[in-house]
Order: C-alpha cells, then structure tokens, then sequence
C-alpha cells in the first residue's frame, strides 16, 4: 500500500490515480518537526458542531499536501501543512472557514505528504511495489490486506520484480476516502502466517493517542513512534482525499506503503502516506485495520 508514495518498476499507461501511487512521490515519512504558525484564542471554545464545520471547510479548500484533526484537548483543529503549502494555501484555508479560521491551529512538517507504495514484506504489482499488510482469511482462503492506492486497478501481485511467482488477484479495493486493499493467495505453495516477520499476530485493535506502536516497511524495515492523532484527513491532491486515519511519528518511505503498524502481538494499521523520512524524521498516516478487516468480513488466524 502527498502522503503517498510508491517504488515504480516500469512506466505503463494506468489510471490516473493507479498511476498516481505508482509516481515517485510515495510514502515519504519520519519524525515531525511541528512548528505552530497559527493558534486558537485561549478564550474561545469550540462546539463538536462548530469544529466538524470548520473541518469540512478546510476540505473545501482543497489544498494538497495538508492533513488534519480535531484535537478534543484544545477543542482545536490541528491542519498539519507540508513544504509545498505556501502562506497563500494556509490563508485560502482561513478564508475558506470565515469566522471558524480561529478555530485552527497550523502546524509545519518537513518534506512533502505523499502515498507510500513497496506483514511488511516487499510485494509486486506490475508497475510498482508495496508492503503486505497483515494475512487473514476467510473461511478457508487466505489473503492480505495492504494500502488502497497499492490495489487499485485490481491488480496482480508477485513476490518479486521479475514476476516470476504469482500470489494471487486484487480481490477488493477502496482508494480514495478510504485507503485499504485486499489481495487472495491463489499460489499454494507460499506460506501466509499470521505475522509480521518473526513477530506473531493474534489481534486486532484501534489504537489510542500517546500509544507507542511499529511499523514494518519494505523500504525501510521497523522502526518505531507513537500515535500523536486519530481520525484524520488527508489531502493527496488530485481528489485523493483519505478520512480517519491515524497519524503517528514513525518514519517511513517509498515502498512502505501498505506494510503493518502493529503493538506487540496486536494489529493497528495500514501504512497510507506521510511526510519527511527515516533520516530526519517526519510524520506518516495509517488506515485503521479494524475498519478494513469489517469492510471485507476477513480475520486473523
């Protein structure tokens, strides 16, 4: 599976927004480096009402490479903005929320918010490569789940760049306003256990904010951060626009897109996007696995 980026093997004429997570703008991801450039008066509240309006305001803005969320400490919202949103963009936004511009806070992440393509384990469409997400199945057939934008185009998945291994069709897909894909082992011969590398998973769960958590990338292999937000947005760009994701400071980069976040023994998410990489750091987006699992009635084992 602006935050997303993935690894291209070969160029091809794709769908333009299957091409879209193919570009070499994928998954860019490490830890944030926040610098507030806005704040709300310390003397004014904001109602759910009032926040959920201003949230579809910055939606109707429609400027790339920003995300954001409400923060339920502050009763603010957060619009985290990246190195390709100028003071234009940020003041398009306020304009956009008229007298509920007070009520957001705009923080600065280094690098660009883009789709991440490459448990963790490298996987390979015909133009490009993702992360395998976790395996489930479904009675008796076995899948993975993996990032949206890595399925779109239903494609087929090998496990290498030679394509010389089959695993199996994209069965399901949902990119963007979600960012979850499905793909079916049709090779018997590959084993799928419940795992990410040497780590046994056993459950699933949706995180809560300051939880320290993993990801495995095939890009960039595991390192760790904590979630900082749950339930954001995302703007791709070009009508890639992503809801309820959680945000973290766990670095990533092109090629992790779709790999497993995970804490101990639990699965949390899949890697969509991010900004920065995992050698400053920066910010990177996962989609809830608990939703994706629902969505295709799919379970560990």
């Amino acid at each position: 599976m602006r935050i997303k980026r993935t690894i291209p093997l070969r160029r091809g004429s794709l769908a333009r927004r299957a091409k879209a997570a193919a570009v070499s703008t994928g998954l860019v991801a490490a830890a944030a480096l926040a610098v507030p450039t806005a704040s709300a008066s310390p003397a004014q509240t904001f109602s759910a009402t009032q926040l959920s309006a201003v949230s579809d305001a910055v939606l109707g803005a429609d400027v790339a490479g920003t995300a954001w969320h409400v923060d339920p400490a502050t009763h603010t919202l957060v619009v985290t903005a990246d190195a390709g949103v100028t003071q234009a963009d940020i003041a398009k936004i306020k304009r956009q929320a008229g007298t509920g511009a007070s009520a957001i806070r705009v923080e600065r992440t280094d690098g660009r918010i883009s789709k991440l393509l490459s448990g963790g384990d490298a996987i390979y469409a015909p133009s490009w490569r993702c992360s395998l997400g976790f395996n489930v199945k479904k009675g008796s057939t076995y899948y993975f789940l993996t990032a949206g934008h890595c399925t779109q185009g239903y494609p087929n998945y090998y496990t290498s760049s030679s394509h010389a291994t089959s695993i199996g069709p994209t069965v399901g897909t949902s990119f963007p306003g979600n960012d979850y894909g499905l793909v079916q082992y049709t090779n018997t011969s590959l084993a799928h256990p419940s795992a990410v590398g040497s780590q046994r998973i056993s459950s699933a769960a949706n995180p809560t904010v300051g939880q320290s958590v993993t990801r495995r990338g095939s890009t960039t292999g595991i390192h760790s951060g904590r979630v900082t937000a749950l339930n954001a947005t995302v703007n791709y760009g070009n009508g890639d626009i992503v809801r309820g994701l959680i945000q973290t400071t766990v670095c990533a980069e092109p090629g992790d897109s779709g790999g497993p976040l995970y804490a101990g023994s639990t699965a949390l998410g899949l890697t969509s996007g991010g900004s920065g990489n995992c050698t400053s750091g920066g910010t990177t987006f996962f989609q809830p696995v608990v939703k994706a699992m629902s969505a295709y009635g799919v379970s560990l084992f």
